[in-house]
């Protein structure tokens, strides 16, 4: 069967599924500072909480579901606005593909439509790679134009190993003295259903 991509808006009924995508992440790494897995209906709750705002992105192949990809709140005040913070989740067996470089691809095109002019990614990093932790994250965020602003050290604390954190950054709108509104994605997708392309 011909592979077919395609990217969507995520849907709060998508939860079931995503979840299988990040329990790993959350059980077997270091990716993710959360100990437990979520329940279905908290995660589904995060769903919707992001598409009130963000977009909030899922790939399939063939339909079935891959990968999600999301953006959310960096600060909550008024003047950060026109800065996110960006998520990504590619299910474990299905990495080296280019399907995270895809999906981050249209989430920035999503993104610049919004205004939104920084991109801010949370990564964990290991002091010594381990079987929990390597540096591919950032790496990958390197490889599509982050750059690394800050790093605190031994901040994360799971499977009895302290880990540290690092925040890159992508600058991807221009920065004006009058700098037009935000504009929150249930707006965005009523002029395009679908403002990117795969």
């Amino acid at each position: 069967m011909k592979e077919e991509l395609t990217i969507r808006v995520a849907k709060p009924e998508d939860a079931k599924v995503l979840l299988k995508i990040y329990a790993p992440y959350v059980e077997k790494t270091a990716i993710t500072f959360e100990y437990e897995v979520p329940p279905e209906e908290d995660f589904a709750g995060r769903i919707r909480h992001i598409l009130t705002k963000y977009p909030y992105l899922v790939l399939e192949e063939n339909g079935e579901l891959l990968g999600y990809a999301y953006a959310g709140t960096f600060n909550e005040r008024s003047a950060c606005d026109w800065a996110v913070e960006t998520t990504i989740y590619i299910r474990e067996d299905q990495k080296k593909r280019g399907l995270g470089k895809k999906m981050y691809a249209a989430l920035e095109q999503v993104l610049k439509k919004q205004n939104i002019t920084n991109l801010n990614a949370c990564i964990s990093v290991p002091e010594v790679p381990d079987e929990h932790l390597d540096r591919n994250s950032m790496d990958f965020h390197h490889h599509l134009g982050y750059r690394l602003v800050g790093e605190f050290y031994q901040c994360g604390y799971k499977f009895d190993t302290w880990y540290h954190m690092v925040w890159m950054e992508k600058i991807i709108g221009e920065h004006q003295k009058k700098q037009p509104a935000m504009i929150p994605f249930p707006e965005l997708l009523k002029k395009n259903p679908t403002p990117w392309e795969v």
